[in-house]
């Protein structure tokens, strides 16, 4: 009765059938049997079950190998049109993959079943199936059908039941092993159950089987020692009920006596009360019974009680023990709602006392995902392999993850690790690479430095524009200087200064350049005959070449530096497993409009500096020029594709060899003939040497 409207007074001394197949759910999740077999009569509900229960069973993941709905079990079923059909089904069944058979249906039915299933393996020939847990609902006690003739009960051995609770009453089983029929005679359900107990008849019973002998009511449960000697479920229900009403009947007579009714009133018996009288004390009523439980009902008039999980044991002589392994209490929070003695369950031989595996596919290992099967229940699927850079930290997920920022996949994907955090240090091998050239090209120009003061007057220094050399052996000097700017953890300002410095410094190199050819083209310019070029010759001249071209680059970084400085920044996403720490630069325009810039500058020193390697000088420096920004440009240029193919900390290396390259480059290319001749071969650095050739007034003014 699923409407209890129909019967407004209408008490329910058990869980609804929700409540217990709520509890069957949690007991399938608890031992992760997924993929099971479902096995119903119809006429019991099943459009019920299918309408309301099944949502259920696939919200927790829970799906279907088999649905089999049979008609009312009866003991026509045995004909043989419909044994052969149930021996199709049956052996259909025991093939299925699923492990675990949830049986919906009444004790009549489940008796025919048993027969069934015994029939089908003598008649049909049916191999000996392998081991299936069956799951059955509170209407069945297999202890009631030990003694069936046409049974095996071996095959339901290690079956979950999810019962009636029931406890044990004090004195209930020394008052069951007194009974006898002489203590009830007129009792006659006992008289039934002694004929069905004892194989039995009375000589005035109706049916009775010629085979069987007669009771003399001299037989006592005390001979039989393995009888149930527990109460039943149902038995226990019946036991509730009969207190509730007594005990609501008791409160009804106390109300009547309290109010303050008159004497004759007080004194009517309890038989002369209406039944709907009784309902307002029924709902009411809260006891403990003798086994200490409380009984009492909801808003609904059911009966406030959980359910017993009992394991059904056989025996090679059809015997059958109900050992209770534990409890489920809906009411309970949810981590405590199932309490089982795990240890104290007895599996089906077929397992071997280990805890049976249902499910339609083997859980997906961490790192991998489930991918559904194409016309498969939902719980059937392959596990999928996640995709790079992206995890699953737990079993049977339907979707991989990315890591939070800051972390990556390890190698197998099923967790996640902590980026490496990445810069230029000091420490690493190639920052100490670079600080060795870094010092070792600074301490050679500072060596540069100091011959050029030491032989300060000699001819070729001055004879190669000497103010211009010490300018520019100084910018070279700071170029050298300046990747300590790129090296080490990124700060607000060495990002500030880094890209600043750095163009600022190769354009007073490069304009130091382009002055000394500039110098050189007038120099030669102006001792042509009526030339006017002599009088641009001249330290002004070069000083302002230098100056303007200096200004620029100057007021570019200026101008990068108020608009969208540099700033230290942590990039995330170029590099896969590193977090590079680095200086954002801001606006990669003005980067390259330093760069670009400078590019002019060296093209234009390049320019004049190749147009003049011919003139005739002994030791004409145009030529050096010439080869020193052949090396500036060739660098720089392969500079920028590298530059924008790679990430991380060798962007940073690649600039900072550019740097080195091209200042190593200039000075080598100007200065290294120079001193060459200055300290190896002094025999050389005399004006006669330089005059060989040239006249006097081709010298460029010191």
């Amino acid at each position: 009765m699923m409407d209890n409207t129909q019967v407004p007074f209408f008490y329910n001394m058990i869980p609804n059938d929700t409540h217990q197949y709520l509890g069957i759910v949690r007991l399938l999740l608890h031992f992760s049997w997924t993929w099971i077999g479902f096995f119903a009569v119809l006429g019991v509900n099943l459009e019920w079950f299918v309408q309301k229960m099944f949502p259920i069973f696939s919200q927790h993941g829970i799906c279907f190998a088999f649905i089999y709905a049979y008609s009312n079990l009866g003991y026509h079923d045995f004909r043989k049109d419909n044994m052969k059909w149930f021996a199709e089904m049956y052996e259909k069944i025991m093939e299925s993959t699923a492990n675990v058979l949830v049986f919906r249906g009444d004790v009549r039915s489940w008796t025919t079943l048993m027969g069934l299933v015994y029939l089908v393996q003598i008649k049909h020939m049916v191999q000996k199936p392998k081991g299936k847990l069956w799951i059955l609902d509170n209407q069945i006690e297999l202890k009631t059908l030990a003694n069936l003739i046409f049974s095996d009960v071996q095959i339901f051995h290690g079956a979950i039941s999810v019962g009636i609770h029931s406890n044990e009453l004090q004195g209930f089983k020394q008052f069951f092993k007194s009974r006898s029929l002489a203590t009830a005679e007129e009792d006659g359900f006992l008289r039934d159950f002694w004929s069905y107990t004892f194989g039995c008849v009375f000589p005035n019973s109706v049916v009775s089987n010629v085979n069987q002998g007669n009771c003399s009511g001299d037989e006592t449960l005390k001979d039989l020692p393995l009888y149930e000697m527990n109460m039943s479920g149902q038995s226990y229900s019946i036991y509730n009920a009969i207190y509730a009403i007594a005990y609501a009947l008791h409160a009804m007579h106390s109300d009547t006596s309290n109010i303050g009714k008159k004497v004759e009133g007080e004194r009517r018996k309890l038989q002369h009360q209406q039944p709907w009288q009784l309902h307002h004390f029924l709902r009411h009523v809260s006891f403990n019974n003798s086994a200490g439980d409380q009984i009492s009902f909801d808003q609904n008039l059911e009966l406030v009680a959980g359910f017993d999980v009992i394991n059904w044991v056989t025996f090679p002589n059809q015997s059958v023990a109900r050992v209770k392994i534990g409890k489920i209490d809906l009411q309970a929070p949810s981590d405590q709602a199932l309490q089982l003695d795990e240890e104290s369950i007895v599996w089906h031989t077929q397992f071997n006392q280990a805890q049976p595996l249902s499910v339609c596919s083997k859980s997906c290992d961490h790192g991998y995902r489930k991918e559904k099967k194409e016309r498969e229940p939902f719980c059937c699927y392959d596990c999928i392999l996640c995709p790079e850079g992206t995890i699953s930290d737990h079993q049977d997920m339907d979707d991989c993850f990315q890591c939070s920022v800051g972390y990556l996949p390890n190698k197998n994907q099923n967790y996640c690790i902590p980026k490496i955090v990445t810069f230029l240090s000091y420490e690493e091998p190639l920052g100490i690479g670079f600080l060795l050239a870094v010092f070792s090209f600074s301490f050679i120009t500072a060596l540069m430095v100091g011959i050029f003061l030491k032989h300060h007057n000699t001819p070729i220094v001055k004879a190669n524009n000497r103010n211009l050399s010490y300018s520019l052996l100084i910018s070279l000097l700071f170029c050298f200087l300046s990747p300590l700017l790129f090296i080490g953890k990124p700060e607000k300002v060495t990002c500030l200064l880094r890209q600043t410095t750095f163009g600022i410094v190769f354009s007073i190199a490069v304009s130091c350049i382009l002055a000394k050819t500039i110098m050189v083209v007038l120099a030669f310019m102006s001792t042509k005959p009526g030339g006017r070029m002599r009088k641009w010759v001249g330290k002004s001249l070069a000083n302002s070449i230098v100056l303007s071209c200096s200004l620029i680059q100057a007021g570019i970084c200026t101008v990068w530096l108020i608009k969208c400085p540099p700033f230290p920044d942590v990039d995330m996403h170029s590099v896969i497993e590193e977090t590079i720490l680095g200086c954002n630069e801001g606006s990669p325009t003005m980067f390259y409009c330093v760069l670009g810039y400078l590019g002019c500058l060296a093209f234009a020193s390049f320019l004049v500096a190749f147009l003049a390697r011919k003139l005739p000088d002994s030791f004409n420096e145009a030529k050096f020029i010439t080869f020193s920004m052949l090396v500036f440009c060739s660098v720089w240029l392969s500079f920028v594709p590298a530059y924008l193919s790679i990430k991380g900390k060798y962007m940073v290396a690649v600039e900072i060899f550019s740097i080195l390259a091209s200042s190593a480059g200039l000075l080598g290319c100007d200065f290294l003939p120079k001193c060459y001749i200055i300290v190896l071969r002094p025999d050389l650095n005399n004006k006669h040497q330089l005059m060989k050739q040239i006249h006097p007034s081709q010298l460029l003014p010191t």
